[in-house]
C-alpha cells in the first residue's frame, strides 16, 4: 500500500523577524489540489523588508491590489483543507505567521499545523537535501512562491520516501 502525500502549507512573509506578517499562503492537498492567496495587510501590519520582497517577488502594491482580506483567506483555508493536520517545513516561522493571520481575521483555525519533521523517517532526512536540489534543478525557473514551495516540499517528501 503506497502512502498518500501529506497536505503541505507554506507561507511567504513581509520579512524575517517578529514584526513580519504573512503576505501569501499556499497549500497543496494529498489529492494534488492547490490553494494560493495573496493577503492584504491588516491595518496594524507595517513591517516591510526589501530582502524578503526580493526572495518572493511580491510587492506591497501587489498585496493592496490583488490581496484578499485576512477573514476571506482564513475562511477559504478552513474550507479548502480537508484534513485535521497540515505540515510545513518551516514550522517555527510559518506557524506564527498563520496564527497572526487567523488572529487578525478573528477566525478559528479548523486544522492543526505540524512540523514535517514529525513525518520524516531517518533515511528521508539523510537524502532530503539531495532530493530537493534535484527537484529544484528540474523546475529551475519556478517562482519562489507559497503554492510552488508547498508543491516542492510535497514532491521532496514523496521522492525521499521512495528512496528510503
Amino acid at each position: 500500500m503506497s502512502q498518500l502525500p501529506p497536505t503541505i502549507i507554506d507561507v511567504e512573509a513581509s520579512g524575517f523577524g517578529a514584526q513580519s506578517y504573512p503576505v501569501e499562503v499556499g497549500v497543496i492537498r494529498a489529492d494534488g489540489e492547490r490553494f494560493c492567496s495573496l493577503i492584504k495587510p491588516a491595518d496594524d501590519w507595517h513591517h516591510w523588508d526589501e530582502q524578503a520582497q526580493q526572495l518572493h517577488g511580491i510587492s506591497r502594491d501587489d498585496l493592496y491590489t490583488y490581496g484578499q482580506a485576512a477573514t476571506e483567506v482564513c475562511q477559504k483555508l478552513n474550507d479548502f483543507i480537508d484534513t485535521p493536520t497540515v505540515y510545513c517545513d518551516g514550522w517555527v516561522v510559518d506557524y506564527p505567521w498563520l496564527i497572526k493571520l487567523f488572529d487578525a481575521a478573528g477566525v478559528s483555525m479548523n486544522f492543526r499545523v505540524s512540523s514535517l519533521d514529525f513525518l520524516l523517517k531517518e533515511r528521508q532526512m539523510d537524502v532530503w537535501d539531495k532530493v530537493k536540489e534535484e527537484l529544484l534543478a528540474q523546475f529551475n525557473d519556478r517562482r519562489h512562491r507559497a503554492s510552488s514551495d508547498a508543491e516542492l516540499i510535497q514532491l521532496t517528501f514523496m521522492q525521499s520516501l521512495s528512496q528510503s
